[in-house]
This record gives structure tokens, C-alpha cells and sequence, in this order.
């Protein structure tokens, strides 16, 4: 037997069978009130014939008498004898008949067996008064019938016994039936179980393929949304970097700028000690040539006697040297004079000379830089003029353009500093976006849980509303039943 509790909750008998109950009590009276009616009508009968059979008895008694004198005791004992066997009998074959037909219309299964048991009796029955009459007459002809009532009353004690033998094998077979009914129930209901917890299984088995693929599905979105941030990030990155580059070549070029000025002031401050030195060796030149001219000293080319200059004739001049052009001309070696001076005059000759091809470099050299640098020409021409200022303006120049440099690299910082706040800034949005899609998601897995709460409890629901029809049907199916058993009693009726 199953478990309580296990399966389908079958419905109370007194409910289930109260319909049946009372159609049943309802056969049951009509049954028994027609049973007493047939039972006084036979006792009526009975009573009729008991009447007909005295009055037979005391015919013949008065017969005998009349014709013969003489009477047998013992025929007549034969006769009392064999009719009150046979009152008897006929009284246990009513009480048989009463009993037969108490089971016929109490229970209507054996309906059929009771009914063709009892059609033999009736016609023994009929027989037997026949016999009964005809016994009054004839005692061979009573012992006889007295003789076929015993073998009627054996045959009906073996019709009877067959009877209970094969009621005693329905009850049997109906009890193994029954036993097979409530196992075949037993494991309807625990088949019926089996099916609800594996359709519980696969609802649970749906529910949670349901959670995983929306899970993927959100993992696919937050994987998407991630890889385009990474994607904007790398962006800005790259942004962030092409601007450090240019920065780092901006700082680069302002270091090659200051290396190139460096090297420029360096140059300039050898040309320019290369220009004093010239300059003190033309001013010295310069003295010399002065103090000799102031002297009377003067050049005599090759051309003329003496070493004189344009002769006059008549005019006699004599060069006298003061004493630096005495020490210059003892500077000058040994020798004449003339070969001195031209000694003297081959040198300043050299020296013009030098003093050109530093020009053409100078030239060179500003023509040069003019390309690169406006201030060259102001250093060329300060070089040349022998003041320092434009020199002074071209450092203001580095100065102001390091300064620029210095502005921009700061000005690149602020950007780099609010780049990163933006950065920041952004990355606390994203944050707070991811917190609010979090709590989103959590409000949409509570939604679901309880959306899927519901689905099975309407799915329970409907299977209770399923269960109910079926129950439903299956009492409206016995009702019809039992109205067509109690129509077909009826009509047998």
C-alpha cells in the first residue's frame, strides 16, 4: 500500500458514494416492500390451501367411511405422515423462496443466479401441490412425489451449494480483483507522483537553463560593454600619447635650440676674441703708421733713389726716426733701412689680407645663419659695428622663446592633469553605472524568481483543475451509471 500523503488525495466515501448510498436504499425498500407483499400473498395462499386440503382430507375421510368399513391405520398414518412432510416442506421451500428473494433484491449482483434458481422451485412448487392433490387420492402416487420433493430438495441443497460455492468464488475472485484494483491505484498514485516530481524536475531543469542563458546573455552584454570601453580607453590612451610625443619633441627641439645657442655663443665668443685681437693688431698698424708719418718716416718704394718720394728738385729731406719707430725698426731685424720698412710693409700687406678673408668669413658665416636665425644677422652686425646689444637681444630672444617652451610644456601638463580628472571623473560614472545595472539586475532576478513562482503555481492550479474535471466526469460518468442500472432493475421489475 502507498505512503499517507503520497499522490492524488482520494475523496471520502461518504461523499463519494452518498448518490449510490441512496439510490441503493431506495431499490432496497422498494425491494423489501414488494418482498412482503409476495410474502403475504403466499401466506395467503398457503393458508387457502391448507383450507382446500382439509376440506379434501375430511371428504375423504367420509368417503372411506361410508364405502368400506374397514381403515387402514397405517395408510392413514402414511397419509397424515406425508402431509405434514409435505406442509413442512412446502413451509422450509417458502422460507428457502424468502430468503432467495431477500438476496435477489438486496443485492443486485446475484440477481440472475437467484432468480434462475428460484424459476426450478416455482415449478416444484406448482408441481407439488399438483402432487399434493393428487397424493389425497392415490398413496403410491404421494410416496413418490413424496420421493421427487426429496430429490427436488437434494437437487436444491446441490443447486444451493453450487450457488454458495460460486458466490463464495466471486467474493474470492471480487476480493483479488478488489486487492489488484487498490495496488493498480497504489501504483497509479505512485506513478502519479513519480510524473509530478519529474515534471517538477524539468520545470526546475527550465527554470534554471532560463537563469543560465540570460546570465550568458548579460555576460555577453557586460563583455560587449567592456570591450568598448577598452576600446575608448585605448583611444584616449593613444590620443594621450600622440600629445606626450609632441610634447617630448617639442622639449627635444627646445633642448636642440638651446645646444645650437650654446654653440652659437660659443662661436661668437671666438669670433669675437678673434675681432679684438684684430682690431688691437690694425690699431697698433695704425699707431706705427701714425707715429711714423708724424716722425717723417715714410715708405720709399723700390722705384726711387734713396728711398725718397716724389724728389723735388732742389728739396733735400732728411728722415730723422723719434724712438718708437727706432724700436720698430729695431724690432724689424738687421739690415738696411729700406730693407726693414719693406719688411714692415710686406707684414701690414699680410695682415689687410687677413683681415679680408675674416670678412669673407664673417660674410660667410652670416649668410649662413640668416636662414636659421633672425638674431645672427643683429650678432653679425653688432660683431662688425663692435657693440654687444644685439647680442643681448638674441639671448632675450632664447630667453623668451625657453620661457614660450616652458609655458607650453606647463600648459601640456594642465591638459595631461585634466585629461586624468576627466579620466577619473568617467571612471567614477562607469562605477556608478555598473552599481545601478547591478541593483537593476537584481530587481529584474527577483521579478523573475517570482514570475517563475507564479508560473508554478499556476501550473499546479491548473493541474488541480485538471484532477477536479477528471473526478468530475468520472462521478458524472457513475451517476449516469447507476440511473441505467436502476432504469434496467425497473424494467426487470
Amino acid at each position: 500500500m502507498g505512503t499517507p500523503g503520497s499522490g492524488r488525495k482520494r475523496t471520502p466515501v461518504k461523499d463519494r458514494f452518498s448518490a449510490e448510498d441512496e439510490a441503493l436504499s431506495h431499490i432496497a425498500r422498494e425491494a423489501e416492500a414488494r418482498l412482503a407483499a409476495k410474502r403475504a400473498a403466499r401466506a395467503e395462499a398457503r393458508d387457502i390451501r391448507m383450507r382446500e386440503l382439509e376440506r379434501q382430507q375430511k371428504e375423504e375421510d367420509s368417503e372411506r367411511a361410508r364405502h368400506s368399513d374397514r381403515s387402514s391405520y397405517r395408510p392413514y398414518l402414511g397419509v397424515e405422515d406425508s402431509t405434514s412432510i409435505r406442509g413442512t416442506g412446502i413451509r422450509r421451500l417458502d422460507e428457502k423462496c424468502d430468503k432467495q428473494y431477500a438476496e435477489t433484491y438486496t443485492r443486485p449482483a446475484s440477481r440472475n443466479s437467484v432468480s434462475a434458481a428460484a424459476t426450478p422451485l416455482s415449478g416444484n412448487s406448482s408441481r407439488r401441490g399438483s402432487g399434493d392433490t393428487g397424493s389425497l387420492i392415490d398413496p403410491d402416487t404421494s410416496l413418490s412425489e413424496l420421493r421427487d420433493i426429496y430429490d427436488l430438495k437434494d437437487q436444491i441443497q446441490d443447486v444451493e451449494g453450487r450457488y454458495m460455492q460460486g458466490l463464495k468464488e466471486l467474493k474470492e475472485s471480487l476480493s483479488e480483483v478488489e486487492e489488484k484494483y487498490k495496488k493498480a491505484m497504489v501504483s497509479n498514485a505512485q506513478l502519479d507522483n513519480e510524473k509530478n516530481n519529474l515534471i517538477y524536475q524539468v520545470d526546475t531543469l527550465k527554470d534554471v537553463i532560463e537563469e543560465q542563458e540570460e546570465q550568458m546573455a548579460e555576460f555577453y552584454r557586460e563583455n560587449e560593454e567592456r570591450s568598448k570601453e577598452l576600446e575608448r580607453q585605448k583611444h584616449m590612451c593613444s590620443v594621450l600619447q600622440h600629445k606626450m610625443d609632441e610634447l617630448k619633441e617639442g622639449l627635444q627641439q627646445r633642448d636642440e635650440l638651446i645646444e645650437a645657442l650654446e654653440r652659437q655663443r660659443e662661436y661668437w665668443d671666438c669670433l669675437r676674441k678673434e675681432r679684438d685681437e684684430l682690431r688691437e693688431e690694425v690699431a697698433g698698424l695704425k699707431r706705427t703708421m701714425e707715429t711714423d708719418q708724424k716722425h717723417g718716416l715714410a715708405i720709399v718704394p723700390d722705384g726711387t733713389p734713396n728711398g725718397d718720394v716724389n724728389p723735388e728738385p732742389g728739396v733735400g729731406a732728411v728722415a730723422v726716426p723719434s724712438q718708437e719707430a727706432a724700436h720698430v725698426l729695431e724690432a724689424a731685424g738687421d739690415g738696411p733701412l729700406d730693407v726693414r720698412l719693406r719688411k714692415l710693409a710686406g707684414e701690414k700687406e699680410e695682415l689687410l689680407c687677413q683681415i679680408k678673408k675674416l670678412k669673407l668669413q664673417l660674410e660667410e658665416e652670416r649668410q649662413k645663419y640668416a636662414k636659421n636665425d633672425d638674431g645672427s644677422a643683429g650678432i653679425l652686425g653688432g660683431l662688425e659695428n663692435g657693440s654687444d646689444l644685439q647680442f643681448i637681444e638674441m639671448q632675450r630672444d632664447a630667453n623668451r622663446q625657453i620661457s614660450e617652451y616652458k609655458f607650453k610644456l606647463s600648459k601640456a601638463e594642465q591638459e595631461i592633469t585634466t585629461m586624468e580628472q576627466n579620466i577619473g571623473r568617467l571612471e567614477g560614472q562607469v562605477t556608478r553605472y555598473k552599481t545601478a545595472a547591478e541593483n537593476a539586475e537584481k530587481v529584474e532576478d527577483e521579478l523573475k524568481a517570482e514570475k517563475r513562482k507564479l508560473q508554478r503555481e499556476l501550473r499546479t492550479a491548473l493541474d488541480k483543475m485538471e484532477e477536479m474535471e477528471m473526478t468530475n466526469s468520472h462521478l458524472v460518468k457513475r451517476l449516469e451509471k447507476m440511473k441505467a442500472n436502476r432504469t434496467a432493475l425497473l424494467a426487470q421489475q
